[in-house]
């Protein structure tokens, strides 16, 4: 657990450090004077369709890195072990048969979005490069996780990609980069940007084995890849789908798609901030549960299950009353244009959401890495069957409101449905009493806060009520030990500055 929780710590800070330039991106985008918030809308609908590409393009080849690389490992040496090499060739083909369908797809594309979206639509190829970029990159992402350097690929991902960007913006800032056009051109190769760095590391540090003869293992497993990749592609597929879905429908359906595609955006990347402890826990758990149950090590499982459920909990609890506190503020204080303050409820709804997700520990990552993995499709079929219709007549409803009551309604029965399915078949549960304190914790916390400093506005309000819940909330954790980790991450940072236990 100590490897666990170590390269959990690194990996969630180096995405905080992501998300620190995330947000600098992202006050650029929104403040007055730079992009309007069509322009901004169409870099997250650019993101949507390129996660979609990706995800039709790959053909699970993430999972199946990750389900058999154990078994590759195990019986191969690093030379002749030729899972990379199908697994990228099979990236590519996917993403060509992506391209063709994307050309023939061109017309109904203009239908649907020429009105509402018309910046779509003069960009639309190119998305491709930007979901081809994604597509070589996941794939690389799933093998450098399995081989323990997930730190590795959590920078390319949130930071390196995130630099791009930044430094795009300074350029159309400081008027290098002319207009809005050349900077999308730009902007759709940022994700082949980090793929080719993550080459050049995999490379560098003689990691990247490339072999297309095929191994022993290959054709010992074959018949059970092709029949795990077939049924995964379609809880991938699922999975991707519900996350982008209601992009898609806002850029579609509502007037001015595009700039309230925007609007949501907001909230969907101050939401994204929860997320990076579950970010870092996963990249880390995943070869670990393989692993386990590989071995048929029960004990860990539950271990790895409790343990990712109440620090994902404490975690996003604490991150999303902060930032609730201070949001209207926030958008206020730092110059965002006023129509952004219109994000504060989605952010309200999503911040839910992410929190019943996270708290919920690594429950799907249990179910793919086990032989009941057929059960992440069934039990994705059953999300896309709540989630896109109540998007699709919640938006028309409602507005921007309308998707994220969609997530939180449909999310929250996804994971109830898992949850009794790994305790009906392995015993397996999320929560211990501790669960129920943290939330109980963090909600005396808020109200403490809130109450206290609500007629106090601007920078000063911001500093006080933070420091204040801050304080209240790590100092009521750790008197209640609500984590097992604390205490042995306090020692080794005693340790580490010297300091007397």
């Amino acid at each position: 657990m100590s490897n666990i929780r170590r390269q959990s710590i690194i990996s969630s800070l180096v995405i905080y450090i992501g998300f620190a330039v995330g947000l600098l991106n992202v006050y650029f985008f929104t403040k007055e004077g730079l992009f309007t918030e069509a322009q901004y809308g169409l870099t997250t609908v650019f993101i949507a369709i390129a996660t979609m590409m990706s995800t039709f393009a790959s053909f699970a080849m993430p999972s199946y890195i990750y389900k058999f690389y154990p078994y590759y490992k195990d019986h191969l040496p690093e030379r002749k072990n030729d899972m990379l090499s199908w697994a990228l060739l099979t990236g590519l083909i996917g993403f060509i048969l992506v391209m063709i369908a994307g050309w023939l797809l061109k017309d109904l594309v203009i239908r649907k979005y020429g009105t509402n979206s018309p910046l779509l639509v003069v960009y639309y190829y190119w998305i491709f490069p930007l979901g081809l970029g994604l597509t070589i990159y996941s794939i690389l992402e799933a093998y450098t996780w399995t081989i323990g350097k997930s730190v590795i690929t959590n920078f390319f991902r949130e930071v390196q990609w995130r630099l791009f960007t930044t430094v795009l913006i300074l350029l159309f800032l400081f008027n290098i980069i002319k207009d809005f056009d050349l900077f999308i051109k730009l902007f759709a190769f940022t994700y082949p940007g980090i793929a080719l760095g993550l080459i050049v590391y995999l490379f560098y540090t003689r990691q990247l084995h490339l072999s297309l003869k095929i191994s022993k293992v290959s054709r010992r497993f074959l018949k059970k890849i092709i029949l795990f990749c077939s049924f995964f592609y379609g809880a991938m597929l699922i999975q991707t789908l519900s996350k982008v879905f209601d992009s898609f429908v806002i850029a579609s359906v509502l007037d001015d798609g595009l700039d309230k595609a925007g609007v949501f955006a907001l909230a969907t990347v101050v939401t994204s901030i929860i997320q990076a402890p579950q970010r870092g826990i996963v990249s880390v758990a995943v070869p670990h549960l393989s692993r386990a149950w590989k071995e048929k090590n029960m004990e860990l499982l539950q271990r790895v299950y409790q343990r990712s459920s109440i620090n994902q909990l404490l975690f996003a609890c604490g991150i999303f009353l902060l930032i609730w506190l201070n949001f209207r503020d926030g958008v206020i204080t730092f110059g965002l244009k006023p129509v952004y303050l219109d994000a504060a409820w989605v952010f309200f709804v999503l911040g839910i959401t992410i929190i019943i997700d996270m708290g919920t520990g690594v429950n799907s990552q249990i179910i793919v890495t086990s032989t009941y993995w057929k059960f992440e499709l069934i039990s994705g079929v059953i999300l896309l069957i709540i989630m896109l219709p109540l998007t699709y007549f919640l938006t028309k409803q409602y507005g921007i409101i309308g998707p994220a009551i969609a997530t939180m309604i449909s999310m929250s029965t996804y994971n109830l449905i898992r949850i009794i399915f790994l305790w009906k078949k392995f015993r397996l549960i999320p929560f211990t009493i501790k669960s129920l304190y943290a939330i109980l914790l963090a909600a005396v916390c808020y109200a403490i806060c809130y109450f206290l400093f609500q007629n106090m506005h601007g920078i000063a309000g911001m500093i006080v009520r933070s420091v204040l819940f801050i304080t209240l909330y790590a100092a009521g954790a750790l008197y209640m030990n609500l984590s097992p980790d604390i205490e042995p991450i306090l020692r080794n940072a005693k340790k580490r500055l010297g300091m007397k236990r």
